[in-house]
């Protein structure tokens, strides 16, 4: 008997490694998933040639949120390719194990964002740090950090440069350190801030007092208004352009104005208007820039919009309708071909294949009491949604 993991005699007269290895990959790479997979199956040698990261790399990049951008890009780091694909899979057919990591009593609008190691989530007037276990379907049992400052729920908050920025209803933005106790607030609007957004040493924050404000981080400057924008309406999302040159507001679109518009970051300045067919009424909840030319809306008017800068900014690329009439809370992309969304109903989080006109999944995870999703997050492998009582996590490596 041969050495165990040694080819053994049937695998060595195979006619296929008679073929130069460089001849080999070419004839692999016009396999398919199924196919692939199957070839992988017939023997130990095969096995381990058809698991390598170049023959999975080329159908990994068209699959369902596989850790590839757009370009080609790999943002995922030692995870094998092959892996990645199978779990893609389960994307793409809806298979997950769903769990409750966190309840609570009161009804809350809490917004959650991640990072490599912990989960963020506004609870009320504070947000708390929890440390993601390995599994990435439980939590540690008590935060590791309790980040307070605001007098009334947080709104929004973001994650930048080792920072938490967030607004309040209380009109206030704080700012606090991570890795340190380090903290200090201002008052911002007179009204509650709705939304905020930070890059590069610059805030953006938009209000129900109508106006949207740009703030300095610079030394010496911290917390000094730059810019004041009167936006006519009140303010519900807004996101800074990758570039750090423009940012985009979203209004509630109560008045005859768009309510998206892109204004210049150094002047303040408005740059222009997106879309013309907008109801009265169809405020944008939710933005996210893709690239800096591309972004995603949603909102009160039920649609995802895809907007490229590049073509015209009268019309949107393409759009997505929520098939039960719902507005949309929130979305995130994956920068590829995934879209995840948020309804105000039920708790009910949609995936998206931007290549499709129609829903790809739906989850619902508030049955029979409804909620909205407030808020979503998603890695390769986990989604995170936020609903008034409870954050839910749906794990798709099973």
């Amino acid at each position: 008997m041969g050495r165990p993991g040694s080819p053994s005699e049937a695998e060595t007269r195979c006619p296929l490694w008679v073929l130069p290895e460089e001849l080999l990959l070419l004839i692999c790479s016009y396999l398919d998933v199924r196919a692939l997979g199957r070839l992988g199956q017939t023997c130990r040698r095969l096995c381990r040639f058809t698991s390598r990261d170049a023959l999975w790399r080329r159908l990994a990049c068209s699959c369902l949120n596989a850790g590839f951008s757009a370009l080609g890009a790999d943002l995922v780091e030692g995870v094998p390719v092959k892996e990645r694909v199978r779990v893609s899979q389960n994307w793409r057919h809806g298979r997950c194990q769903r769990k409750l990591l966190l309840k609570w009593k009161r009804n809350l609008m809490p917004w959650i964002q991640l990072d490599t190691e912990y989960l963020y989530i506004s609870q009320a007037e504070d947000i708390q740090a929890y440390w993601l276990r390995p599994n990435n379907t439980s939590l540690q049992r008590c935060p590791q950090a309790v980040f307070s400052g605001h007098q009334e729920d947080v709104c929004r908050f973001v994650l930048a440069n080792g920072h938490i920025v967030s607004g309040g209803g209380d009109g206030n933005i704080a700012l606090h350190k991570l890795n340190s106790s380090f903290s200090f607030k201002f008052l911002a609007h007179e009204q509650e801030v709705n939304c905020v957004d930070c890059q590069g040493g610059i805030i953006v924050s938009g209000s129900r007092d109508r106006t949207a404000k740009v703030w300095s981080l610079s030394p010496g400057r911290a917390g000094q208004c730059l810019h004041t924008i009167q936006t006519e309406d009140r303010v519900w999302s807004i996101a800074i352009s990758p570039l750090s040159s423009s940012f985009v507001t979203g209004t509630a679109c109560c008045r005859h104005t768009s309510p998206l518009r892109i204004w210049d970051l150094g002047s303040g300045q408005l740059v222009t208007c997106l879309g013309t067919d907008f109801h009265r009424g169809a405020g944008v909840l939710d933005i996210l820039y893709e690239t800096p030319s591309t972004l995603l809306s949603c909102g009160y008017d039920t649609y995802i919009r895809y907007w490229d800068l590049r073509t015209s900014s009268r019309e949107c690329v393409k759009k997505w309708e929520e098939p039960h009439d719902s507005a949309l809370y929130c979305i995130r992309s994956n920068g590829n071909h995934m879209i995840a969304s948020g309804s105000s109903y039920y708790g009910v989080v949609r995936l998206w294949d931007k290549r499709q006109n129609r829903c790809l999944q739906s989850f619902s995870l508030s049955s029979p009491i409804s909620s909205p999703v407030y808020c979503l997050r998603f890695s390769t492998t986990h989604l995170y949604a936020t609903l008034a009582s409870a954050l839910h996590v749906l794990d798709f490596t099973t």
